[in-house]
């Protein structure tokens, strides 16, 4: 079949890639580097640079394709609350270009990963596909229209589509230089500078974290599989840890005792954030095969092989104000 990968250049994207090419897949891979690197892409792929921002560039890259893997987005949820104007541009208005074009263009099936921040804070855990979303910040919220967007176009154009909401995903080719999220970046980021790691809060936060191979493939397979059309599906493992104990899990990991530091909470941060995977195993087959432990061992034996990262800081917010001491003066620089 011929597949077009947004963000084919980035951390999840760029493994959906492989294992289409794996399988014998033409991949079509758009992404605007903003995020992503040409290093990632696969070279067996046609890779165009672009923003999906950009008419001509979503109508050239769906021509002719059968099945869409939208992966592109903005996915700082925490920052967007400065940045609203950037984000719904980057992640509502891109995705929304891009679907004009799949009908435009006659996409057979749209699979579109959406976000663990649509959920926003619930009463109950685990967060379940029947729950009723509360996003708490712009991010989430855009994430929640396009969702929506999605399945009313689907009824007049006809086309098929699934909605992925993977939870924490982390593993070999994540970016370590982000300072807004990915907690298991950070603090390998942190390590590989021999700094401290910084919790903010108390550390009591509870999570749960998915390796990238138990993540992507299940992506893939939901475009092939009739029976995942029309559905929300949670990616995720069920193996919750508090922040306090991932620390402690890492430093035992990398063999390394560095300072743990407690910081003011984080803006709007969600105590408790893990999934029920329940519809992903009955649908997909979904079974988590890397437990945290080895995961982490993983990507640390990725990560350690790479220089320390200077993390990035974004440097046009829209709203100026910026209350989080975190997120200000390349705090993790320091």
């Amino acid at each position: 079949m011929n597949i077009l990968v947004t963000g084919g250049a980035g951390f999840i994207g760029s493994h959906v890639v492989d294992i289409l090419i794996s399988q014998g897949h033409s991949v079509r891979v758009v992404d605007n580097l903003s995020g992503g690197y040409l290093s990632n892409v696969n070279p067996k792929a046609e890779f165009i640079k672009g923003n999906l921002q950009s008419n001509k560039i979503t109508d050239k890259t769906t021509r002719d394709i059968d099945i869409v893997y939208h992966l592109a987005a903005d996915p700082s949820e925490g920052l967007s609350m400065f940045s609203p104007i950037y984000n719904v541009k980057n992640t509502y208005l891109a995705s929304m270009q891009l679907l004009t074009s799949c009908i435009n263009n006659k996409v057979k099936t749209f699979v579109n990963i959406s976000s663990m921040a649509t959920y926003g804070i619930q009463a109950e855990m685990p967060m379940t596909e029947t729950q009723t979303p509360n996003p708490i910040d712009p991010y989430g919220f855009h994430k929640l229209m396009f969702e929506n967007i999605l399945r009313l176009y689907s009824r007049i154009h006809h086309y098929n589509y699934v909605i992925i909401r993977p939870h924490n995903v982390y593993g070999k080719r994540q970016r370590l230089d982000d300072p807004y999220r990915n907690v298991i970046g950070i603090f390998m980021n942190r390590i590989l500078h021999k700094k401290s790691l910084l919790i903010y809060g108390d550390g009591e936060q509870k999570r749960s974290f998915t390796y990238i191979d138990d993540c992507a493939p299940y992506i893939v397979k939901a475009g092939f599989l009739h029976k995942t059309y029309g559905h929300i599906i949670n990616i995720g493992s069920e193996e919750v840890i508090t922040l306090n104990e991932l620390t402690k899990l890492m430093c035992e990991i990398t063999g390394t005792s560095v300072k743990i530091i407690y910081q003011e909470g984080r803006l709007n941060e969600i105590k408790e954030a893990y999934c029920s995977s329940e519809k992903a195993s009955d649908i997909l087959g979904y079974t988590t095969s890397t437990n945290l432990k080895t995961g982490i061992q993983k990507m640390w034996d990725w990560a350690k092989n790479m220089d320390p990262q200077k993390f990035r800081y974004n440097k046009k917010l829209e709203i100026k104000h910026m209350p989080f001491t975190a997120w200000n003066n390349n705090y993790l620089n320091k």
